[in-house]
């Protein structure tokens, strides 16, 4: 059963720019992950937010992508660019 997300992730004020780095490194290596179906990303600039809208194969995959290096990489340099948490959303596709 595919696995249905949205990631939100606000920069710091001023860090957008090397958050944007982090996310597309992030991006990239996820986007090549075998359980990856769609990884992309988006910026809402009024509230210096970044998105991911992600779909995932299955829970394995999902869980997979969690445990991957990039993901470790991203917590270890993106984190300290981030304003709070990363807020994730787990959706049921309706159409």
């Amino acid at each position: 059963m595919k696995i249905y997300l949205t990631a939100l992730i606000k920069a710091k004020p001023g860090n957008e720019s090397e958050l944007k780095e982090y996310l597309l490194e992030l991006s990239a290596a996820s986007n090549r992950e075998e359980a990856c179906l769609q990884y992309e990303l988006h910026f809402d600039e009024a509230q210096h937010q970044f998105i991911f809208h992600e779909t995932w194969a299955n829970q394995a995959g999902l869980d997979q992508h969690n445990q991957e290096p990039h993901i470790k990489k991203f917590v270890e340099k993106g984190g300290p660019l981030m304003d709070g948490p990363v807020i994730i959303y787990k959706t049921e596709k309706l159409t």
